[in-house]
């Protein structure tokens, strides 16, 4: 892994993520977001609390890289997709499955993996 500077609430969360403990922020309101978040975008609600990400997301859209740039080449081909995890949208690489099998609607789940490129983390997505 590269070296980098830690980005304080979320480098949190995808060590809890890393660790099998997943959790998004929620408000009283039912809205979900992941951290950094002190108030609620939609809302305004400033009583978040820490909650559950569900075990199993949606791919909700996606698309496939097969030329990318130096910063990613040894990742290419790879699939970029935002999944629904309850009432959090994640965005994530899809891992496990040929970029032109996804397909919006696949049950997914969540866990950190690492790009080819730069060994730094990434948030990867596998069918289930």
């Amino acid at each position: 892994m590269t070296d980098r500077a830690r980005d304080g609430a979320f480098d949190d969360w995808l060590d809890a993520l890393a660790t099998g403990d997943p959790y998004y922020l929620g408000c009283e309101n039912g809205h979900g977001w992941l951290p950094p978040r002190r108030v609620c975008p939609d809302c305004g609600s400033r009583e978040l609390s820490r909650e559950t990400l569900p075990d199993a997301g949606t791919i909700a859209t996606h698309t496939a890289v097969h030329v990318a740039t130096p910063q990613f080449e040894d990742d290419a081909p790879y699939v970029t997709a935002i999944a629904d995890f309850g009432p959090v949208s994640i965005t994530g690489l899809v891992r496990g499955v040929e970029p032109d099998a996804v397909e919006i609607g696949t049950t997914v789940g969540i866990e950190i993996g690492e790009r080819e490129t730069t060994g730094e983390q990434a948030v990867v997505f596998r069918p289930r």
